[in-house]
């Protein structure tokens, strides 16, 4: 199955791949500022651009008005739809597709155990992994960015914020009580429901919109079947409560949480989490 489902996805690519090549320069992908798009054709290999214009023909998205998050495996655009509504593009870079460094969020999780090594194999497995993992958190309830596509090694989701400006990070912004128990819950449903765990979670991938706590890069959540997932779940929660607590918040103990979000009756957990 897993075998029929990766030849369907390479024929559909090689097809968008053809069909881009045929359709002219002046309709593809373009970004509005000039600048940008001769520094963005240097960066992104011939396979990733024809990627992104095969995705702005199926409908994805129309243009790209810029970076809005760049880091050492992957790049964030500001992308636009023929509606005017705002979505985010993440390329993953193909050149920094280290498997060594992405190998324990791979080996062990059972919704991905066929891949290749290759750098370009595993910026490709990672775009699908976050596509993946985004889904089914957005299925069970937690707040995320709401994913829209993916082909090859770009992600296509909901853009968070406002007008192009990203919204800003718990690290930059005033801390309540309140954030602190959305973040727990969010923990908890990512668990329970989505039967996920973050595994790089902190106050860096955290966004706060008004007052509104979402939580986003999902490109390392596991699968709780994955033989890390418990330690990755405890390091979340070190992490998340090591940032509360340097603000002045009041925490709950990091054994209490791990035990109720562990707590194999969902009512109980529930109702604790209610309750904070």
């Amino acid at each position: 199955m897993v075998k029929y489902v990766r030849e369907r996805e390479e024929r559909e690519f090689e097809r968008a791949h053809r069909n881009a090549e045929r359709i002219d320069k002046r309709d593809r992908v373009i970004l509005k500022n000039e600048e940008e798009r001769s520094v963005f054709e240097e960066v992104f290999d011939r396979r990733t651009l024809m990627t992104l214009y095969a995705l702005a023909n199926k409908g994805a998205f129309s243009y790209l008005n810029g970076v809005v998050s760049s880091g050492k495996e992957a790049r964030v655009y500001w992308g636009v739809t023929n509606q005017k509504t705002d979505l985010a593009v993440k390329i993953y870079l193909t050149s920094s597709s280290d498997f060594k460094k992405r190998s324990q969020y791979i080996l062990g999780d059972p919704r991905f155990n066929r891949f290749s090594s290759d750098s370009r194999s595993v910026a490709e497995l990672w775009a699908r992994k976050e596509f993946t993992n985004l889904q089914q958190a957005f299925d069970a309830g937690v707040r995320v960015p709401r994913p829209e596509a993916f082909l090859g090694n770009v992600l296509v989701m909901e853009f968070i914020g406002e007008g192009g400006i990203p919204s800003p990070l718990l690290t930059n912004v005033k801390v309540s009580r309140k954030d602190y128990v959305s973040v727990v819950k969010a923990m908890n449903i990512l668990y329970k429901k989505a039967e996920l765990v973050h595994a790089d979670l902190s106050e860096y991938n955290v966004f706060k919109l008004h007052d509104e706590i979402i939580i986003f890069d999902f490109g390392s959540a596991v699968s709780t079947k994955h033989p890390l997932a418990k330690q990755f779940l405890e390091r979340d929660v070190q992490n998340i409560n090591h940032f509360f607590e340097k603000k002045g918040i009041k925490v709950t103990p990091k054994e209490k949480i791990l035990s109720q979000i562990a707590e194999q009756k969902r009512e109980k957990s529930e109702s604790y989490f209610d309750e904070q």
